[in-house]
């Protein structure tokens, strides 16, 4: 039976359930956490960062969905700076609306500054070792990895998992989108990592396969576009399940029609927005993704419940102006 492969004493790893993503402490004369989970669940991301480390020095997100920056501004507030892939950097940095997705995908997320820009080469010191900032695209244009030469560490964020690979957005990112998540599966490949650390679920036992999954699941988002589309609506829908603790079962079609990536899916696979959001509760039904339960639409997978009053955080276009630090 494959067992997981032997992690260095000088990091500690995080798995979490939906809706945070995993995340990595670097302990150390320069203490660095990545990622920082959901909103819903930033103070106790800060309070277990702390308990294992003291102060964190750097946050460095692999991306900017709210899973993985939901703990930023909290963080931040205490000292931490916070570093992202160039192009989100930028955009959170000119306070773009678009900024996280977060209006987009009706994810909340509390307002952060975007304190370093990283771009493909560069060097980070966290905790003690040094890491190589590796430009992956795809799951967002800003998608990073990054990579520990000296033990073969790599953190794929959502590139790839022990048993799926990221969605695309070929409305927001083009239609090339699923091609350059591609490009970025093979350049990690090459790398030929000891360990994948990824974003959600356990480390796979065995690298070369999981990349070997992953690169033919991507190479399916390619092959099939439409098919894409509906990956990416199934994942967001079930988020928008975990985060609300369900949703009445006579408010989801309101609820999905309202939302832009539903209607832009709809118009890219030439149905009606109505009828898209029936075919997709009834398939994920179906399917036992999601399930009826005293009137509610609930997410199947495993997730960690979050205080309604969490979600109370303003999107991105009334977010205060960025102040300098």
């Amino acid at each position: 039976m494959s067992t997981q492969p032997a992690l260095p004493s000088w990091i500690t790893w995080w798995q979490r359930p939906f809706p945070d993503a995993n995340t990595l402490l670097l302990p150390g004369r320069r203490p660095g956490l990545v990622d920082t989970g959901f909103v819903g669940h930033a103070e106790e991301t800060a309070a277990w960062a702390r308990a294992h480390a003291g102060n964190i020095d750097l946050v460095v997100n692999t991306h900017w969905h709210s899973d993985h920056v939901g703990g930023n501004a909290v963080l931040q507030a205490r000292g931490a700076t916070i570093a992202a892939g160039a192009p989100e950097a930028e955009a959170i940095t000119r306070r773009d609306p678009g900024c996280c997705a977060a209006e987009y995908l009706d994810q909340p997320v509390a307002p952060y500054t975007a304190d370093l820009a990283l771009d493909d080469g560069q060097s980070l010191r966290l905790g003690d070792g040094d890491w190589e900032v590796v430009r992956t695209p795809g799951h967002t244009p800003g998608h990073l990895a990054l990579w520990q030469p000296d033990e073969r560490l790599l953190v794929v964020g959502d590139a790839l998992s022990d048993y799926d690979v990221g969605w695309v957005n070929l409305v927001l990112d083009g239609l090339d989108a699923a091609t350059t998540a591609l490009a970025s599966l093979k350049r990690m490949a090459g790398l030929a990592p000891r360990v994948i650390l990824p974003s959600h679920g356990p480390i796979p036992a065995d690298p070369a396969t999981a990349f070997d999954v992953a690169l033919r699941r991507a190479q399916r988002l390619v092959d099939d576009p439409d098919g894409a589309i509906w990956y990416g609506a199934r994942r967001i829908f079930a988020f928008a399940l975990m985060i609300r603790g369900g949703i009445p079962a006579d408010e989801v079609e309101p609820y999905l029609t309202a939302r832009t990536w539903l209607t832009d899916a709809a118009r890219l696979l030439d149905v009606a927005a109505e009828a898209l959001a029936n075919e997709l509760v009834t398939t994920m039904l179906g399917s036992g993704a999601i399930v009826l339960r005293d009137g509610r639409l609930h997410a199947a997978a495993d997730h960690t419940p979050v205080a309604p009053e969490a979600l109370r955080v303003p999107y991105p276009r009334a977010w205060p102006a960025t102040e300098p630090r």
